[in-house]
């Protein structure tokens, strides 16, 4: 399964590899070009295929990761736990709702590119999602790094969904953020450890 910015990309290819077939089958001969372009765009099909691949996820308990890739960041502010993950281009790119929410806003913001594992990444070029759920204001931030550039949105305003259904996704690696509240939330992973979207949980409820 591909998530749907999947399509524009794996339907060029295609029909790029179909016509270097064609035209090295008219010739009947050799046609190093045309083979050489051929692999590379096979080559190039088979990235973007396992890029955007969209598995089926079964959501964990508590909150869950956004992202898949390495945990970097865990630390409270201003009342919200800060939990950041840095996505590699292996990694799925689909990010996915942390809990049941509701769409409150969308606001983009920063500026500049830099890498997405540094600390100055959080005023990168950026994505915030506000969230409303049953244990108060939750937000996810996708953003931007050196080469993933495209912010994808996959929701609207004052929708609402349900914990791992899909968000938006990023193109080529980056990082995404989630704030959670103190209050309601305590962190059940730490920098180093490797989640899935939709499906490891990143922190579990306060009794």
């Amino acid at each position: 399964m591909f998530v749907r910015p999947a399509r524009l990309y794996l339907a060029v290819a295609a029909i790029g590899l179909a016509v270097l077939w064609a035209i090295s089958v008219l010739i009947r001969g050799p046609f190093l070009p045309g083979i050489v372009a051929s692999a590379a765009l096979t080559a190039g099909w088979t990235f973007f295929a396992i890029f955007f691949r969209d598995p089926e996820r079964v959501p964990g308990a508590g909150a869950v990761s956004a992202a898949d890739g390495r945990v970097i960041l865990v630390t409270e502010e201003e009342g919200r736990w800060r939990i950041g993950v840095f996505m590699n281009v292996t990694d799925v790119h689909v990010n996915r709702f942390p809990l049941d929410a509701e769409v409150a806003d969308i606001e983009d913001s920063g500026d500049g590119f830099r890498p997405a594992y540094v600390p100055d990444a959080a005023h990168n070029v950026q994505r915030r999602y506000r969230l409303r759920t049953r244990d108060g204001p939750v937000d996810v931030i996708q953003m931007t790094g050196v080469v993933a550039r495209r912010l994808v949105s996959l929701v609207e305003v004052g929708m609402t969904y349900q914990k791992g259904d899909r968000l938006g996704m990023i193109l080529l690696g980056s990082r995404v953020d989630m704030l959670l509240p103190v209050g309601s939330f305590r962190p059940s992973v730490k920098p180093g450890d490797r989640v899935r979207a939709g499906r490891s949980t990143v922190a579990v409820e306060r009794s």
